[in-house]
C-alpha cells in the first residue's frame, strides 16, 4: 500500500480516539453505575473499540517509513496497549473471570470474532532480535565456560599400515561377496518354490488369458479410483470445503504486497539513520548560525531587567539560582494581573493557615462527628465505577500533538516520507537554548557582582547597610519584556 493509505488509516485511528477520549474523560465525573451488566457492556465495549485502534495501529507502525511519525504513534500504540490491558483488568476484576462472552457488542459493531483477537505486535519480534541474538551468545559464553554444553567430538584420524589396509580390504570384498551370493541363492529358492506350487496345481505356467485378466482388472481399478478421488476433490472445492490448485499456489498480488512490505521496512532503516544523522547536522548548525545571536540577545534582555528593577526599587535584584531556573524564571510569560493575583494567593494563604489552627481545637468533636456520618454515607452509597488509568493522559497528550503537528500538515512534496527538517529544528531550538542560557547566567551573575561594586565605589556606600524593604524575586519582575 501507499503512504497515503496508511496516512489514511492513522487519521481514522485518531478519529476514533477521539469519540473514545471524550467519552472517558468528560468535563463532569458520571454518575456511578449500580446495574453490574450494564457496567460490564460499557466496559467490553471500550475494551472493543480500543482493540480495533490498537490493530489498525499496529499495522500503520509497521509499515510507516516516516521517522518522526513513527515515534510519535509508537508512544500511542504502548499508551492503547496499556489502555487494553487497563480495561481486561477492569473486567476480569468485575466479573471474576477470565473468559469473558462478548458476542452482542461484535454483532453491534459489526465485526467478527477474529476482529478482537490481539496479535502479537511486529515491532516485539523485529526490535528483539539484536537482544535475543546476544542473549543466546552470552549463554553459551558461560556453557562454555562452565564445561556445561557439548561440544561434537572430532575423530582422531590414525594412519594405517600396508598389512592392516590390505586386511580391511580384504574383510570388505569378503562381505560383499558373501551377500551376493545369498541374494542369488535367495532367488534360486523362490524360484523353486514357485515351481513347485505350480506342479501342485497341475499347471506348468500361467494361462495367457488368465494373465492378461489379471492385469486388466489391477489396471481398471487403479484407473476408476484415480477418477473417484478428482471427483471427490472437484466436489469438495465446489462446495467450499477446498481450496482450488489456483489457491494453494501463490498469488502473484500476495507475493508483490510481501516483496513491498519488504522494501517498505528496508526503507524504514535508511530513513531512521538520515533522521540520526540530522539531529548532529541540524543542532551543529544551529549552534554556529543563531548560537551568538541567542547569546547576545539573552545578556540585553536580562541587562535590561537589571536597569528596570534599578530604576523601581533603587538596588540591584538577587539573580535566581540555578536550581530554581537561572534567568528562565524571570522571562515566564506572566502578566503583571497574574502577578499580583499570586501575591495575593499567598497572602491570603498564610491569612487562613492562621485562623485554621484556632478552628481545629474547637471542631475536634464535631469533626469526628462528622467523619464518622461522612463514612456512614460513602458505604451506604451503592455504585460501580472504573479505576484511574495511568495510560489516558498519554494517550490524550499524543492526540494532542497529532492534531497540532500532523492533522493539518501539507506534505504534497515530501513524497519520499522523510523527515521534516523544521520540526528538528523546533525541537534542538530549545535545547541550544537552555545550554546556552546557563553559559550566559553564569556571565550575567559576574557582571551584576561588578555593576554592584561599581555603584557601591561611586556612591560611597559601600559596606552601609540602609533601612530598605526587602524585596521577592516576584515582586522584583517587571511585566515589561524587552522584545
Amino acid at each position: 500500500m501507499s503512504h497515503s493509505t496508511y496516512n489514511k488509516m492513522w487519521a481514522h485511528a485518531h478519529l476514533d480516539l477521539t469519540s473514545l477520549l471524550a467519552q472517558e474523560m468528560p468535563e463532569m465525573p458520571p454518575p456511578l453505575e449500580k446495574d453490574r451488566v450494564v457496567f460490564f457492556q460499557r466496559v467490553a465495549t471500550l475494551y472493543v473499540r480500543y482493540v480495533q485502534i490498537f490493530r489498525r495501529l499496529e499495522s500503520v507502525y509497521d509499515q510507516m517509513v516516516h521517522p518522526q511519525k513513527r515515534r510519535i504513534l509508537r508512544q500511542l500504540l504502548d499508551g492503547v496497549i496499556g489502555r487494553v490491558l487497563e480495561l481486561k483488568n477492569e473486567m476480569v476484576e468485575k466479573e471474576c473471570s477470565e473468559y469473558h462472552y462478548m458476542d452482542d457488542i461484535v454483532q453491534d459493531l459489526k465485526l467478527t470474532p477474529a476482529d478482537i483477537e490481539i496479535p502479537i505486535p511486529k515491532y516485539f519480534i523485529n526490535e528483539r532480535t539484536k537482544v535475543l541474538h546476544e542473549r543466546g551468545q552470552i549463554l553459551s559464553a558461560i556453557l562454555d565456560r562452565m564445561g556445561l554444553q557439548t561440544k561434537p567430538k572430532t575423530a582422531v584420524v590414525r594412519p594405517l599400515s600396508l598389512e592392516e589396509a590390505i586386511k580391511l580390504i580384504q574383510v570388505s570384498e569378503r562381505a560383499r561377496q558373501g551377500r551376493l551370493r545369498a541374494k542369488f541363492m535367495r532367488e534360486i529358492r523362490r524360484d523353486e518354490e514357485r515351481q513347485r506350487r505350480a506342479k501342485e496345481r497341475g499347471t506348468v505356467g500361467a494361462d495367457l488369458d488368465q494373465a492378461a485378466t489379471r492385469i486388466q482388472k489391477v489396471w481398471k481399478g487403479f484407473i476408476q479410483r484415480k477418477k473417484t478421488r478428482k471427483e471427490r476433490d472437484d466436489e469438495m472445492i465446489f462446495i467450499g470445503m477446498a481450496l482450488g490448485p489456483q489457491h494453494i499456489q501463490p498469488c502473484p498480488a500476495t507475493v508483490a504486497a510481501r516483496s513491498t512490505e519488504e522494501h517498505r521496512q528496508h526503507r524504514q532503516g535508511e530513513h531512521e539513520r538520515e533522521y540520526q544523522m540530522a539531529l548532529v547536522s541540524v543542532k551543529d548548525k544551529l549552534r554556529e548560525v543563531e548560537g551568538p545571536d541567542m547569546r547576545e540577545t539573552m545578556k540585553d534582555q536580562i541587562r535590561q531587567w537589571f536597569i528596570e528593577c534599578h530604576d523601581l526599587t533603587g538596588t540591584f535584584p538577587e539573580y535566581p539560582d540555578e536550581e530554581d531556573g537561572g534567568s528562565a524564571v524571570i522571562f515566564a510569560e506572566k502578566t503583571p494581573k497574574q502577578l499580583q493575583e499570586e501575591l495575593a494567593a499567598q497572602e491570603a494563604e498564610k491569612e487562613n493557615a492562621q485562623k485554621s489552627k484556632g478552628k481545629k481545637e474547637k471542631k475536634t468533636d464535631k469533626g469526628k462527628k462528622g467523619k464518622e456520618k461522612g463514612k456512614g454515607e460513602e458505604e451506604e452509597e451503592p455504585g460501580l465505577k472504573m479505576a484511574p488509568s495511568a495510560f489516558l493522559p498519554e494517550v490524550a497528550n499524543n492526540h494532542k500533538i497529532y492534531k497540532t503537528v500532523w492533522q493539518n500538515r501539507n506534505e504534497s512534496t515530501n513524497f519520499n516520507q522523510k523527515h521534516v527538517e523544521e520540526l528538528i529544528k523546533e525541537e534542538k531550538r530549545k535545547e541550544i537554548e537552555s545550554e546556552i542560557r546557563v553559559q550566559v547566567d553564569e556571565l550575567m551573575r559576574e557582571e551584576l557582582k561588578n555593576l554592584r561594586l561599581a555603584v557601591d565605589r561611586d556612591s560611597g556606600t559601600k559596606g552601609k547597610s540602609g533601612k530598605k524593604v526587602q524585596y521577592t524575586l516576584v515582586q522584583l519582575l517587571s511585566p515589561q519584556r524587552v522584545r
